[in-house]
């Protein structure tokens, strides 16, 4: 061996003992590795990957708003709030290209043990229900994940706002809109427990309208359900008080019905911008809610027809056999209000001003014989 070729191997022997001594110093964060049944490499990192020493807990507070924020193939670019289940994100799917919402749970905060694992077949099992719900008046979930111990729901992102910002009376939407807003939401819910599905928190806040599109969305489908482990555990009533039906807030096993009966608190508040209920403690509006008939939308609103405050008071019966029992009947009557204002609007404040209570019982009868019908 000559002197030239006996330098070139100590240079390459200095060069691979170098190269070794770097590898084991950078330790794993260096090398490329899988997360146990995750199924994607190290190029994608977590949330957790991308902030050494993060949590998922960080999810909501300072660590949550740094740049290359990463949940399994999602890309977080912004906070857009807090939801029921956790923090909300606009994501930007990095598979297909499209922005997402992405509704975040962090379940190994809230659970542990049996638990946590019962928790997690819920979360998974309730997503899987919600996506299977296919409706233009429905938000869509294109799936749902877990990823260094956050779990997520990526939903379609929706555009205008939540009829939340119309629930006070000096922001009511005018009368025929109110009206084919919640007659295309309980068209929606009758499609999701004609499948099976309850929402178990119809409220406004939980209604999409964007009124340039002329689109309407019921959003949150299983959300209540996922949370449901968490609030029974820290002892709170699952779902919104003031819109839950009397069976629910007694806990006993619901139906479709149920969400007809708060679509009917919400189309009160929609249009007098009051609940039909209040109270000064839980215990006094339950007792409300369970026994006190809601008051006439016409006390509050003189200037509604009779026919409208009729279908108002069958969606709020207290007893479920006394409901609409179907979304599509709720519907149909609503629209069949709307019909008749636009008909007639010149007569609606005269009428309105001194009811016929033949008309009104006239009303009150078909519906109820519609319910019948329905039942047997």
């Amino acid at each position: 061996m000559s002197l030239s070729q006996g330098l070139a191997l100590v240079v390459l022997a200095i060069v691979v003992a170098a190269l070794v001594g770097w590898w084991r110093r950078a330790g794993p964060h260096a090398r490329p590795s899988r997360r146990p049944g995750a199924g994607r490499p190290a190029s994608t990192p977590s949330f957790v990957d991308t902030h050494p020493g993060a949590s998922p807990a960080d999810l909501s507070g300072g660590a949550a708003n740094r740049a290359a924020r990463r949940i399994g193939p999602y890309r977080v670019e912004r906070d857009l709030g807090q939801g029921a289940m956790g923090r909300v994100l606009l994501c930007h799917d990095e598979r297909s290209g499209r922005r997402v919402a992405l509704k975040t749970l962090a379940l190994s905060q809230e659970f542990h043990g049996e638990a946590l694992e019962e928790a997690r077949q819920r979360f998974f099992r309730e997503a899987e229900m919600a996506g299977q719900l296919q409706h233009p008046d429905i938000v869509t979930v294109h799936e749902a994940g877990e990823d260094a111990g956050v779990a997520f729901i990526a939903m379609e992102l929706l555009s205008g706002h939540d009829l939340d910002q119309h629930a006070s009376p000096s922001h009511l939407l005018p009368v025929p809109e109110v009206l084919e807003i919640v007659a295309r939401v309980a068209q929606a819910l009758a499609y999701a427990h004609r499948q099976g599905v309850t929402h178990r928190d119809i409220k406004p806040a939980n209604i999409m309208i964007d009124t340039l599109a002329g689109t309407v969305k019921v959003t949150d489908f299983g959300i209540a359900r996922i949370i449901d482990s968490t609030q029974t555990r820290t002892g709170l009533v699952l779902g919104t008080p003031s819109f839950m039906s009397p069976e629910q807030m007694a806990g006993t096993r619901l139906d479709g019905r149920s969400d007809l009966y708060s679509l009917g608190v919400t189309l009160f508040q929609l249009l007098t911008g009051a609940l039909p209920h209040r109270g000064g403690s839980m215990s006094s509006l339950i007792h409300a809610i369970a026994h006190e008939p809601a008051p006439d939308i016409r006390s509050l609103r003189p200037d509604l027809p009779q026919a409208l405050a009729d279908v108002v008071a069958l969606a709020l019966g207290k007893h479920p056999d006394r409901r609409y029992a179907t979304g599509d009947l709720m519907a149909g009557d609503l629209r069949a209000v709307a019909a008749m204002m636009a008909s007639a609007p010149e007569n609606l404040p005269e009428e309105a001003a001194d009811p016929s209570p033949s008309a009104g019982g006239t009303a009150q009868s078909a519906l109820a014989e519609s319910q019948l019908a329905t039942r047997h």
